[in-house]
């Protein structure tokens, strides 16, 4: 089992909230109020768990630089009323971020036993191996 440390416990925490409030605020037709609570309990859960640090360095890379302008781009927007544009930025910007990770979750699935029979299915099989397979989604 994987030990935590305090500030990542509260991290997770923060980033469960988070994910909670956009999902709600998606859910309550686009509350820009909820979408900024989610997003700001999102990102300051993301720096309790992996440090500030190392957030810095993950949003500021030199070839992340379109995907982090999209995602902070779109909270900024969601932040000062438009909820509907921000989280298609976000979103996007997000794909953009994430996704060298999606392969490693996908398979990570597949071994799940209930998930993993479903994603077999013929017609998300396919979609899902275009998922996991891609690096390049622009």
């Amino acid at each position: 089992m994987i030990s935590l440390t305090d500030s990542q416990k509260i991290g997770m925490g923060l980033t469960g909230f988070g994910v909670f409030f956009l999902f709600f605020g998606m859910m309550l037709f686009f509350d820009k109020a909820l979408l900024a609570i989610g997003n700001i309990l999102f990102v300051a859960g993301l720096s309790f768990v992996i440090g500030l640090e190392r957030t810095f360095r993950f949003f500021f890379q030199r070839h992340k630089a379109k995907a982090t302008s999209f995602f902070l781009g779109g909270i900024f927007v969601v932040l000062i009323g438009w909820p509907i544009i921000g989280v298609v930025l976000e979103i996007y910007g997000f794909f953009l971020l994430f996704r060298g990770f999606f392969p490693v979750a996908v398979g990570f699935i597949r071994r799940v036993p209930v998930l993993g029979s479903l994603l077999s299915l013929p017609g998300i099989r396919t979609m899902v191996d275009k998922i996991g397979e891609s690096n390049a989604m622009v």
